[in-house]
């Protein structure tokens, strides 16, 4: 599948919403941008990702104005807000945005919502190329539960393969790298994930497929390989404990369900300054630093894609730190064999990861207190090895068993050699 020579390992990048919500603006994407280049590229973050509602000019924050009015050529497809936009004036798209995006040497994208806009609808516009109107290929009956701004598309009508093949062909000639779909996997529409996957492939530009919200279904996981390069595993995930902890029931149940080119999403990683025109208010993130590294570790050994969720250009030195550690790093876009090797009934849960010459264990206390966890290392076939934490740079000398006092919430991660 020509789709799976895409995102060969977990793709990199930042999105808008954990810290804008609905209504990022043209110079906070610049921001971000920029700092990405300067601090974070040679690490291997690439993707700069405009989230939802750059086509409406009144939105303020995470939540969403009923009855929106939208911006939309005569084609019935969606284009930017100029206001929050300035660049696609003129007819010009985000063309511009994209252009200065990839002048920093980095990848761009957005998201769209599935099917047709009720605006395109009520007003009845064309289907570009074709003799068909957006209500011949509307269905609606199909509607997000969250967001009233889409029905969506019957699959089976005519004129919605060339529908999705229009708005696709714009974002190739904007130059668009990635393309998160949202209100496409809870539940799974699996026909409109294929008119998506036709239309890229007719469109003529590689471009990185993403699938949300979650719970994407377990049981639609050959299809979702076969059409996405990336797919969410849960709701939004946000700064709490309680969803962190249900993360290592997601990755344990999708640990075999992923191939190269096809990744399960852990979601956003809501690090840093988060909030300010989203859930929650304007806040650094809640998660303590043994939260922050336990969350770090358990993306990068299931080998999750890593989107960071807050505004960059206000990083503190330790934030920085955290998502410029070239070893975990290493682990998520490079290691093998990433699983889950046993969890104990105190609340630790242990996972390993391969590299050529050497093994990664991370231990951690799911639990609120301090804990001890003892792993042997006839689990991994390996003995008498020294084992190196990946966050701090402690060495230690290993016999038969892993040994490790893990705070509340936290994880070690050795590697092995």
């Amino acid at each position: 599948m020509q789709h799976l020579k895409l995102a060969k390992t977990p793709p990199m990048g930042w999105n808008s919403w954990d810290c804008f919500g609905a209504s990022v603006r043209e110079s906070e994407v610049m921001a971000n941008a920029d700092y990405m280049a300067q601090k974070l590229k040679s690490y291997g973050w690439e993707y700069i990702i405009v989230d939802i509602q750059w086509y409406e000019p009144n939105a303020i924050s995470d939540i969403y104005n009923t009855g929106a009015q939208l911006e939309m050529d005569e084609w019935s497809r969606l284009i930017p807000a100029a206001n929050r936009f300035p660049s696609s004036a003129g007819g010009k798209g985000l063309r511009p945005l994209a252009d200065y995006v990839h002048s920093l040497g980095l990848k761009f994208g957005i998201h769209i919502l599935r099917g047709i806009a009720r605006q395109a609808v009520k007003l009845n516009t064309p289907i570009l190329g074709t003799p068909y109107r957006a209500a011949d290929i509307a269905d609606t009956s199909s509607t997000c539960q969250w967001n009233g701004d889409m029905y969506g598309v019957n699959p089976n009508a005519k004129g919605a393969q060339e529908y999705y093949n229009s708005i696709f062909s714009m974002y190739a000639q904007w130059e668009i790298d990635f393309v998160k779909v949202d209100d496409i996997t809870r539940p799974y529409h699996s026909q409109e994930a294929e008119l998506i996957r036709r239309a890229i492939e007719n469109s003529g530009r590689d471009i990185v497929l993403s699938f949300s919200p979650g719970a994407a279904p377990l049981s639609g996981a050959k299809h979702l390989c076969e059409h996405a390069n990336m797919w969410r595993m849960s709701d939004d995930f946000w700064d709490t404990w309680e969803q962190l902890h249900q993360m290592f029931e997601l990755c344990r149940n999708w640990q075999s369900l992923r191939t190269e080119g096809a990744w399960p999403d852990c979601d956003m990683l809501p690090l840093g300054k988060i909030g300010i025109r989203s859930r929650g208010g304007v806040r650094n993130t809640n998660f303590t630093p043994d939260e922050q590294r336990t969350m770090m570790a358990l993306w990068c050994m299931f080998r999750s894609p890593l989107f960071f969720g807050g505004d960059m250009p206000q990083n503190d030195s330790e934030t920085e730190k955290l998502i410029t550690n070239r070893e975990l790093i290493w682990i998520n876009q490079h290691s093998h064999g990433n699983r889950e090797l046993y969890r104990d009934e105190r609340g630790i849960i242990v996972w390993i990861a391969k590299g050529s010459d050497k093994h990664y264990v991370a231990q951690f206390n799911t639990s609120s207190i301090p804990l001890c966890a003892e792993t042997p290392l006839s689990l991994l076939g390996i003995s008498g090895t020294k084992a190196t934490e990946v966050f701090d740079g402690t060495c230690a000398a290993v016999g038969k068993t892993l040994c490790s006092e893990i705070p509340p919430h936290g994880v070690c991660l050795w590697r092995l050699e």
